[in-house]
């Protein structure tokens, strides 16, 4: 009698947590209503069978029950029985199927007017390809990969000369308009799916993958990889804006060509060096650092990075909240570099001065902190070189009181969550996995031993 309550109990209450809860699907912003129909059907189909079941075993448990004196009746064949069963299964089984069947027929049939745009995976951030004027995207080769060529774009392929570079985990789409992601993995296994869209695919390395589909609302929506792709594949995250055409056109043109990346010339040390002498107040003549007046050390960094961060703060996606007093003295600083060139100017000066390990002034646990870096490692390097691939700058020999305070930024949001800085979030999520103030400065300390 009590088992048979339980299973009723059990019933009742997974329908009416089906019902009344809170948690379900987004609202969808795509064309692909028919995914939600398919497994509304699912649901429908495996539920009554739950259902159906439950309340049979709950009967017969009740009905056969043991009673004293009572006696089975063997009968080890049912045809008319086992015929109803395979029936309804088949049925059930059909119904589940054939609506997914449709949908499969519909999502490899793209629409002749779709288009294109090209979706890159790498450990762990996203990238993103259009085509140029001429309509079509150039030809890729994983060898042609490098800092300066990170989607591997074939410098030989015409086509492939205007292709635009969104060098950046945020990608904008125009409303109402058919797209098809071509998608293409620079190292494992990942995955695209933006849940409101209800389309995902795999990222396979060596192939080229697709999915398409029509944005049907204006909105910013999160595209996660849902493919276990390494250490840090909680962090690799991005962000699809889809907004009007005109807006959408106003984004791509302000992202430069294949062209114009292979173009863009380096920058001049010597029309750095007057630029830098305001820098060298704080930074000091050699960039190596002054705590004192909470300048950090910037001979040795990454051209690449140091570059992002002065851009950072002239146009107020790093220096701008509130309690980043600092940041606030550095925006003010950034400002009086007049335009990319100058930026460049001082970044290049900045590339000869001598490079010398800041000296170090933690004292924490670094054996802790080696295990807890490892994670960390994944992208700035077992060393802490740091890599421009995985968008992570150098951390050996730098200025260890600053890492640790930007680490605190990030944990506290402080740096990372402006809405200009797309690699920021990133970097608050792996900050986050640093418990306390501790945690911080023993990966720290750790980072100063290194060579």
């Amino acid at each position: 009698m009590i088992l048979a309550v339980a299973l009723v109990l059990l019933v009742v209450g997974s329908v009416l947590f089906h019902f009344l809860s809170p948690w379900y699907f987004t609202p969808i912003a795509s064309n692909w209503g028919m995914i939600d129909d398919t497994v509304s059907i699912t649901f429908w189909v495996t539920g009554f069978v739950f259902v159906a079941v439950n309340l049979f075993m709950a009967y017969c448990v009740l009905r056969y029950r043991h009673k004293r004196g009572s006696r089975a009746a063997y009968e080890p064949e049912n045809k008319k029985l086992e015929g109803w069963l395979i029936g309804l299964t088949t049925l059930g089984i059909v119904a589940m199927l054939a609506p997914g069947l449709l949908v499969w027929a519909k999502f490899v049939d793209v629409p002749k007017d779709a288009a294109v745009f090209e979706a890159v995976g790498r450990q762990w951030y996203w990238n993103y390809r259009f085509p140029g004027k001429d309509g079509v995207l150039g030809a890729v080769d994983a060898r042609f990969v490098s800092d300066k060529n990170p989607l591997g774009v074939n410098p030989d392929d015409p086509f492939g000369r205007d292709d635009v570079l969104i060098t950046s985990p945020e990608v904008h789409l125009p409303v109402g308009k058919p797209v098809k992601a071509l998608l293409r993995s620079l190292d494992v296994l990942h995955d695209f799916a933006v849940p409101q869209f209800r389309v995902k695919m795999d990222l396979v390395p060596g192939l080229v993958t697709y999915a398409w589909f029509t944005p049907t609302r204006t909105g910013t929506f999160d595209m996660l990889c849902e493919e276990l792709c390494g250490t840090a594949h909680f962090t690799m995250r991005g962000k699809v804006v889809v907004e009007e055409e005109h807006k959408f056109r106003e984004w791509l043109s302000s992202y430069p060509t294949f062209a114009q990346s292979l173009a863009r010339p380096a920058g001049d040390a010597g029309a750095g060096k007057p630029l830098y002498a305001t820098c060298a107040g704080c930074h000091g003549a050699q960039g190596e650092g002054n705590p004192a007046l909470n300048a950090p050390k910037l001979s040795g960094q990454g051209d690449w990075y140091l570059k992002r961060q002065l851009t950072y703060f002239k146009s107020g996606a790093r220096g701008a909240h509130e309690q980043d007093v600092y940041g606030k003295q550095m925006a003010a600083m950034a400002a009086t570099l007049a335009d990319e060139t100058a930026i460049d100017n001082v970044v290049a000066y900045i590339g000869t001065l001598p490079d010398a390990p800041a000296p170090g002034t933690l004292k924490n646990d670094a054996a802790e902190g080696r295990n807890r870096y490892v994670t960390c490692g994944t992208c700035h390097g077992r060393n802490g070189r740091g890599t421009q691939a995985t968008n992570a700058p150098r951390l050996a020999g730098m200025s260890d009181w600053y890492m640790v305070r930007q680490l605190a930024n990030f944990k506290q949001r402080i740096r990372g969550a402006h809405p200009k800085d797309p690699y920021g979030p990133q970097m608050v999520s792996m900050a986050e996995i640093l418990p306390d103030d501790k945690a911080i400065a023993d990966v720290v300390a750790y980072i100063n031993t290194f060579k």
